[in-house]
């Protein structure tokens, strides 16, 4: 009997003690960056392409951010009449689906025009700390979801090849919304060659025709970790 409550007792030791190497392994070191994608008023409930409760991940974004070494913001910055735009295609609405020259497209609401309040950072996100402010969507005939690659999934932002001169290996994705920006940032990542998390609780999503569970699922098979606020102890 005692062998056995040994052998049991031992396995629950290393049941927890892989659950604490696996905290340990997320807290932000040197060669993690923290990116913060779109937390814009567009997206933000009464703004034009409201994403549900996306005013809540900004306190728990100025939690984490202090964390890090490296924190890079993303910024949608669309041309007036850009190709995303349902207005911009007469007779369409709002979600529906077009072919562009660069593969399918959902048609968004006009929002995060250059310029404009809706394009503006949330008044309450208080990140001074970021050293980079990557603007993204604004050549007007390709979107731009991934903080790394347009739509087109040729053109790059540049953000690589910055992350990497600064010795970044793996990236913190938090933001709006988990399901287009944020799940299109972390898959790059992957692809690109960084390790990759998604803070849960730091992300809100749309949820477009089951868009969060083929995104998550998605992220799963890439190797995207999942990660809450939290299990980042400073």
């Amino acid at each position: 009997m005692m062998g056995r409550r040994a052998v049991l007792g031992g396995a629950a030791a290393g049941v927890a003690a892989a659950a604490a190497a696996q905290e340990v392994s997320l807290r932000p070191g040197f060669a993690d960056a923290l990116l913060v994608v779109d937390v814009q008023n567009c997206f933000m409930p009464g703004g034009s392409l409201a994403v549900p409760r996306g005013d809540e991940v900004v306190p728990v974004i100025n939690a984490i951010a202090g964390r890090f070494r490296i924190v890079v913001l993303t910024q949608d910055w669309h041309t007036p009449g850009h190709a995303s735009f349902a207005s911009a295609h007469p007779g369409k609405q709002p979600f529906e689906v077009v072919r562009l020259s660069y593969g399918n497209q959902v048609l968004w609401p006009d929002h995060c025009i250059q310029g404009t309040p809706g394009a503006e950072f949330h008044k309450d996100l208080h990140v001074p700390q970021a050293q980079l402010v990557l603007r993204k969507g604004y050549n007007p005939k390709i979107d731009s979801y991934s903080a790394f690659l347009e739509a087109d999934r040729r053109t790059k932002t540049g953000l690589e090849a910055w992350l990497k001169a600064k010795g970044i290996k793996r990236v913190f994705c938090c933001g709006l919304a988990t399901d287009f920006c944020v799940a299109w940032t972390a898959l790059d990542a992957r692809r690109l060659g960084f390790e990759a998390v998604v803070v849960e609780d730091a992300c809100r999503a749309i949820d477009l025709d089951g868009s969060l569970a083929k995104a998550w699922a998605a992220m799963a098979k890439a190797g995207v970790e999942r990660a809450q606020s939290a299990m980042l102890a400073a």
